[in-house]
């Protein structure tokens, strides 16, 4: 018991580290940017560091439980989206940044979603037993849905305040039934050697955005599947140390004070769930 007692403080020290190295660099950014009066990155940074607040607002309001690694991810994934991928560029200056993001937020969208139906599940208040298979299409679905929700809200973005959300992409050829001079529905090819829009010349047609929203689906896709595999080994291994139990929060159990001492069961069942989070 010992031993666990250490690997959670150990764990809990490092969590409260890259908490606090991510919000001192957020800081930091936010000076240079007040620096150089970009209030639109200042209000980014804002947002980064009300962002970082969510995971312990769900874990005290709603009496959910986060695993160390869940919350670790999430609060790295915040600072990679908004700081590295917005202020510092990154979408531009690496080429799959804004993929690695999708699909890490297919994977993780899965593993809440995997947790809304195992709680439901395991709630002996509920009447309800579904199949690990349908755990496992409700937690792909959820991530599918959230990733579709997301590219409308890119859209939206996009149309109404004039940003690039979804980013564009210079295509050298169209495949389309409206340039069949035949009026037939028949797909023809063209291939473009130029585009002359206002005087300017440019390499391709630019897709406005279909190419990004399509590979940030399909990589959505990608994490999603993972996860509802690993998730699937979970459910049919329940109570044995598996990797999915690092990403998926739990309920609180509320503690009875009327007793003396918390049952057996319960301490071993609380030591197995830490030795999830801490291997």
């Amino acid at each position: 018991m010992n031993r666990l007692i250490q690997k959670i403080k150990s764990m809990n020290h490092f969590k409260m580290f890259v908490y606090f190295f991510l919000r001192l660099a957020v800081i930091g950014v936010m000076l240079v940017q007040i620096h150089q009066q970009d209030w639109n990155n200042v209000f980014l940074c804002a947002w980064t560091l009300i962002l970082f607040m969510i995971p312990s607002f769900i874990e005290k309001k709603l009496q959910i439980e986060l695993p160390n690694t869940l919350e670790i991810i999430i609060v790295i994934f915040i600072f990679s989206a908004e700081i590295l991928g917005e202020i510092q560029s990154y979408y531009l200056i690496f080429d799959n940044w804004d993929s690695m993001l999708h699909t890490l937020n297919g994977f993780l969208m899965a593993a809440i979603g995997f947790s809304l139906i195992d709680i439901l599940n395991e709630n002996e208040n509920i009447a309800l037993d579904l199949s690990p298979a349908f755990v496992a299409i409700f937690a792909f679905c959820f991530s599918m849905t959230v990733g579709v929700m997301w590219e409308f809200f890119e859209f939206g973005m996009d149309m109404l305040f004039k940003t690039d959300m979804q980013k564009d992409t210079i295509i050298p050829f169209i495949s389309s039934v409206l340039l069949n001079p035949t009026g037939a529905n028949v797909a023809v090819n063209w291939d473009i050697h130029s585009v002359v829009i206002n005087g300017q010349s440019w390499a391709g047609y630019i897709d406005i955005g279909l190419i990004d929203t399509m590979e940030d689906l399909f990589v959505n896709f990608i994490g999603a599947i993972i996860f509802s595999i690993f998730g699937l080994i979970y459910i049919k291994k329940r109570g044995q140390h598996t990797f999915a139990s690092r990403f998926m929060p739990k309920l609180r159990r509320p503690y009875d004070k009327s007793k003396p001492h918390p049952p057996i069961d319960d301490l071993e069942e609380l030591k197995d769930e830490m030795d999830d989070d801490l291997k």
